[in-house]
């Protein structure tokens, strides 16, 4: 793969003429597709497959909306855990069982009642008493208001789009409302997930809020490499802190060997943006996430080089991984005050090519000064 891309090789006719008069259908480039599983754990799971040229990715309609595969050019840029595509099971919001349903993909969303570890509250504390599963319950919600779209803009532009509506309820508890749109731009090898939660309770909720994006073979393998503006990397426990390896360098897979994480502090621009990726030159490709850092006060990276569960996340949370219990006790447990909403956005890009993965290189260097 050569040079820097910035668009699609197949974006010399990305005109609404030139691509009518080159294809019979525009789905031949670009197209937006409901879809069902019928097999396995994912019997029965809906989802909406998006094919933007050579990008192609797969939002869960029953999960969330999260995308599970997120491919470039036929290659696999995310990790699936071995319980493989699953739909809605048992396992789904069971404490530590979570981990029977946890799959991976380019990201699940976290929350909002709890992120990492399950979390038991009691009778007499601040909070109604309750039982808080691994990541919480958002990312096993299925999306109501589905929609899907292929369109053009006023602007020339086709645009592929994804949407719709989870909530996260409890009779006598939590009433908390995600509306999500993903779009991706043809031509452009990127999508933006928008999300918007409102509190619809007449209480203060808690709102814990993370994306779990996650990466694996063959974008991940050994010399790949985690790009992040890091001004100082936290290790969370012991057993990371004993790992002599960098933070940043991606070893090959090794029998049983332990996760490390760690939690870092991230360089933003002047307008507070900032970014996190994984690059592998021998494949030519990187990902890069770009958001607004003052919107995720902690950033996480799960660095697993065990065989078998062979992947690196990267985190951009509203809290920190150490959990609900820890934000507790200090008392900055992150709420929402009835009847109001809050906003994030990610962008997901592909780079291709030496010049592009020199040039977020040099992008880190001049946020890190």
């Amino acid at each position: 793969m050569q040079g820097a891309v910035t668009t699609m090789t197949s974006t010399e006719h990305n005109t609404r003429a030139d691509m009518l008069a080159h294809m019979g259908s525009l789905q031949q480039a670009a197209y937006v597709r409901p879809i069902e599983y019928q097999e396995g754990r994912a019997h029965g799971l809906k989802a909406i497959e998006v094919k933007n040229g050579p990008l192609r990715f797969v939002s869960m309609a029953d999960r969330a909306l999260d995308v599970c595969q997120f491919e470039y050019r036929g290659e696999n840029l995310t990790f699936l855990s071995k319980p493989g595509l699953n739909g809605r099971n048992q396992f789904d919001t069971n404490g530590l069982e979570a981990q029977r349903s946890i799959m991976g993909g380019l990201f699940f969303t976290c929350g909002f009642e709890n992120i990492c570890a399950p979390y038991v509250t009691t009778e007499g504390g601040k909070y109604p008493a309750g039982s808080f599963p691994m990541h919480g319950r958002i990312r096993t919600t299925p999306a109501e208001h589905v929609g899907s779209d292929a369109h053009w803009t006023a602007e020339g532009d086709y645009v592929l789009e994804v949407s719709g509506e989870m909530r996260e309820a409890e009779l006598f508890g939590e009433n908390l409302v995600m509306r999500r749109k993903i779009t991706s731009v043809y031509g452009q090898p990127s999508i933006m997930v928008e999300d918007e939660v409102t509190n619809e309770s007449f209480r203060d909720e808690p709102l814990m809020w993370m994306y779990h994006c996650n990466f694996g073979w063959p974008l991940l393998a050994e010399g790949a490499e985690v790009v992040i503006p890091s001004r100082k990397a936290t290790p969370r426990d012991e057993t990371t802190a004993a790992d002599t390896t960098p933070w940043n360098e991606i070893q090959a897979p090794e029998a049983n060997r332990p996760e490390s994480v760690y939690l870092h502090e991230l360089a933003a621009d002047e307008n507070g943006r900032s970014f996190a990726a994984v690059v592998n030159r021998k494949l030519g490709l990187g990902v890069v996430i770009d958001f607004d850092a003052s919107l995720f006060p902690y950033f996480m990276e799960w660095k697993s080089m065990g065989a078998g569960d062979y992947v690196v996340g990267l985190e951009p949370s509203n809290s920190s991984v150490h959990g609900r219990g820890w934000h507790e006790q200090r008392g900055d447990l992150h709420t929402i005050a009835p009847q109001t909403s809050e906003r994030k956005s990610l962008t997901f890009t592909v780079i291709e090519g030496e010049a592009a993965i020199d040039g977020l290189i040099a992008r880190r260097d001049a946020l890190l000064g």
